[in-house]
Order: structure tokens, then C-alpha cells, then sequence
């Protein structure tokens, strides 16, 4: 891949990335690459192929991609806690769950209100250990990404969850269909995608900018319309800029919403994550591949 990826948008871009670093292809072979998520003790990535219901794992070492998991319950966004512990959307067991050192896999939430959740898309966990997660109904939509059943919940809705007391509360409740969500460095904000034009011809495609207050939150306004396609996932970097999928590539703001620049991918992106020992790789989720590009910037550290 030619090392041109990069289209500068603003001046501020130019720092961010090195003109020779290239795109690398890591693997192909997905049907739909979804919620990458950074292991640093094991130097490995594991991604979701959600149609194919399975979870792939590249050693970063070796370059290999080997099966992690099959089936996965159509797992979608994946992330890893304070302990260094997997946690997983499953979008076909409508359910959070996670991985425990020893393999073990245990389910924190799969109801709200003793009615089955729609079906979780991303998540995020905070430093009090508090589970973040979104809850659209892509996974039960149809039978591609999971299975075709009705929503048993009276919308889409943002929650938060306290692990050790399985306590599951709504955060946000006024979306159409939602996506990715990732806080700001400081924890002060958090930022949720807003797919909702997959299901209304008028729907939004944008971020949407939440501040913090303990377990809840305020509304601060859209922060960002999409320009190119649809958001979906999104990760922050230390100096709290966006880097966020599209239909060309990788889009990333500013703080101040500012779009700053491109990396140019070949296929549509579904979601990326920061990796690497100093969090300075970004690894890209195409349609069918994993891509990743080295940066000068470094990824919040979240684990």
C-alpha cells in the first residue's frame, strides 16, 4: 500500500503523521471486521468478524491470525477493562459479557428491566470500573449479524453498568441507532456515534458529546456530522482527538470538532483502536481486512 494514505484538512494535521509511514495489511478474510481491541501482555489484537461469528486474534510479534473464538455469539465491539480482562458485545446472545483470566466466560448484563436487551454495539470502561455500552438493534435487524427477533426494550438506549453489583442503569435515552462511544483522556467527556440514517432515510450521522458527572451525564450538542458515509467507532488519543471510522478511511477532529485529516483506506472502516508498546499503532477495521498505520501520537491508555 503506497504511503500516500494521509489528506491533510487542516494544518494542525501535519504533525500527526510521518509522510513515509505506510498502511499496512495485516490479514483478509473477513466478511465484516468489527471491535478491535489491544492485549499489551500477549502483544496481540483481537477483532470481531460478525457475520461469520467469530473473533480473530493477530500476534502482533509474528504477524500469524489464528481463530480466538468460534462461535462468538456474533460479537461486535470488544474492550479491555482495568484488569486486563475481555469485554464483549454479543450482539446474538444480546448480552455483555467477560473474560476472565483463566478463560472463563461470565455474563454481566443481558436484561434491563427483566426484558432482554436489543443487542450491544460498543463499550467502553471507565477507571471506577464502570461499564459503558451502547444497545441499537442491528444484531436482531436480521439474520446476517446475528438473529432476526423483536425488541423487547422501548428503545435504544446507553447504559452504564456497575460490574460487582450488577447494577444496570440508563444514561441516554433520545437515539435513533447507536454506535461507537469512547471518553475524552480526562474522563470529563464521552462521545457516542449516532448511525441512525441506517434506518431513516433523514436519520443523523454524527458524534454527540456527552459531559460526566459521576453516573450521569448532560448533553453538550453534536460534535461532529459525518462527511463521508456513516461514523461507527471511534478511539481517543492522549491530546483528546478523535480518530473515527467513515466511508473513506479514518476521520480525525480536534477537540474543538475541527476535521482535521484523513488516513485513506480502500475499503469502508467499522472501527479502530490504538496498540503497539507505546499505543502509537492504529489498527484499522475494513470491511474485509485489518489494516494498521504506525502514528507520532499515542492512544489514550485505557488498560
Amino acid at each position: 500500500m503506497p504511503s500516500n494514505c494521509f489528506e491533510t484538512l487542516n494544518a494542525r494535521f501535519d504533525r500527526l503523521f510521518v509522510s513515509t509511514a505506510a498502511l499496512d495489511i495485516l490479514y483478509s478474510g473477513s466478511r465484516w471486521a468489527e471491535g478491535p481491541a489491544y492485549f499489551p501482555a500477549a502483544r496481540s489484537l483481537i477483532w470481531s468478524d460478525i457475520p461469520n461469528d467469530r473473533m480473530l486474534r493477530l500476534d502482533e510479534c509474528s504477524g500469524a491470525v489464528s481463530v480466538f473464538r468460534h462461535p462468538a455469539g456474533f460479537s461486535n465491539g470488544n474492550t479491555v477493562d482495568r484488569q486486563g480482562r475481555l469485554v464483549t458485545c454479543e450482539q446474538g446472545n444480546r448480552r455483555i459479557s467477560r473474560t476472565e483470566i483463566d478463560g472463563t466466560v461470565v455474563v454481566l448484563a443481558d436484561q434491563f428491566d427483566g426484558r432482554r436487551l436489543n443487542s450491544p454495539n460498543d463499550v467502553v470502561v471507565k477507571s471506577d470500573n464502570s461499564i459503558w455500552f451502547t444497545d441499537p438493534t442491528y444484531g436482531i435487524d436480521s439474520d446476517y449479524e446475528g438473529h432476526r427477533l423483536n425488541s423487547e426494550q422501548s428503545g435504544n438506549y446507553v447504559y452504564r453498568l456497575e460490574p460487582e453489583k450488577r447494577e444496570l442503569t440508563i444514561v441516554a435515552d433520545d437515539f435513533v441507532q447507536l454506535n461507537g462511544i469512547a471518553f475524552s483522556p480526562d474522563e470529563r467527556l464521552l462521545y457516542i456515534v449516532d448511525t441512525g440514517r441506517s434506518h431513516r432515510p433523514d436519520g443523523p450521522v454524527h458524534i454527540r458529546c456527552f459531559s460526566v458527572d459521576g453516573g450521569k451525564l448532560k448533553h453538550e450538542g453534536v460534535f461532529a456530522d459525518c462527511t463521508v458515509g456513516c461514523f461507527d467507532g471511534l478511539r481517543v488519543d492522549t491530546e483528546g482527538r478523535i480518530w473515527t471510522s467513515a466511508g473513506d478511511g479514518v476521520h480525525c477532529y480536534h477537540p474543538d470538532g475541527t476535521l482535521l485529516g484523513k488516513i485513506r483506506v480502500p475499503e469502508v472502516v467499522a472501527n479502530v483502536c490504538f496498540g503497539g508498546a507505546k499505543r502509537n499503532y492504529l489498527y484499522i477495521c475494513g470491511t474485509t481486512s485489518l489494516y494498521g498505520v504506525r502514528l507520532p501520537v499515542n492512544g489514550v491508555k485505557t488498560f
